[in-house]
């Protein structure tokens, strides 16, 4: 019974970020949220009490795929320079493939101001951003004399652009390779001269399309066409 009330809910929540992310959270109403899921309005409210409720389900599980992305990053050791990239060619695929994520960034625009706060999914990219950039520092990984302030708020400038890029209904791998161009065009100015090398700044193969510009045969090679060297970044830039 608990297992089937789960699966109950998680269609909800997934219909409720279908129905944000298609018609805005005003216009989302649970009657639509409740068809789209195959449910009864009576069953959404067992679930959910109200359409807030189901906002901020949709945000937590916006939260929770970002924090998978994050862990699967420590995971596999990505230096934090790389991770960084990584992460925000990830963003760039979810807000093209994925309507949690969607819908997760529309309700943040959407629903400022409201008490008690939505949970801010931008936010949560741009802090995750600041944690590996200041890892990058703590590992002696970007260039003397970057500051705080400058490299944090082009972070935040990066997410925006990134969402924006989206919103101009770019394709999965013409956004990677808007994407990986932005990177080319920042590293030098983030790292010590000469490192950018160690970075690929093309899209991991998780974070591409099946016809991803560039894409080679895994995640790490990118058929040679990133900026860096392949896989070898994992490696040099350990």
């Amino acid at each position: 019974m608990q297992a089937r009330s789960e699966r109950s809910r998680r269609r909800l929540v997934r219909a409720a970020a279908e129905m944000f992310d298609a018609h805005g959270y005003a216009d989302a109403t649970l009657g639509r949220i409740a068809q789209a899921a195959g449910m009864t309005k009576g069953a959404l409210y067992f679930h959910f009490g109200s359409k807030d409720g189901l906002a901020d389900a949709v945000q937590e599980q916006g939260h929770e795929l970002l924090r998978r992305q994050v862990r699967a990053l420590d995971a596999a050791g990505t230096p934090p320079v790389q991770g960084l990239i990584d992460l925000t060619h990830r963003l760039a695929r979810g807000l093209r493939e994925d309507p949690v994520v969607r819908a997760g960034f529309r309700i943040t625009v959407e629903c400022a101001g409201r008490r008690p706060p939505v949970a801010d999914l931008h936010a949560a990219w741009v802090r995750e951003a600041a944690r590996l950039l200041e890892r990058a520092r703590e590992a002696g990984r970007l260039r003397d004399g970057v500051g705080d302030d400058g490299p944090r708020a082009l972070l935040a400038a990066v997410v925006c652009g990134i969402s924006g890029a989206w919103g101009a209904g770019l394709s999965t791998a013409e956004l990677a390779s808007r994407v990986a161009a932005l990177w080319a065009t920042l590293l030098p100015a983030l790292v010590p001269p000469g490192e950018q090398e160690r970075y690929r700044t093309q899209a991991p193969s998780g974070a591409r399309g099946r016809r991803g510009a560039g894409a080679g045969a895994d995640g790490g090679a990118d058929g040679g066409a990133g900026r860096g060297a392949g896989t070898r970044e994992a490696r040099s830039a350990a």
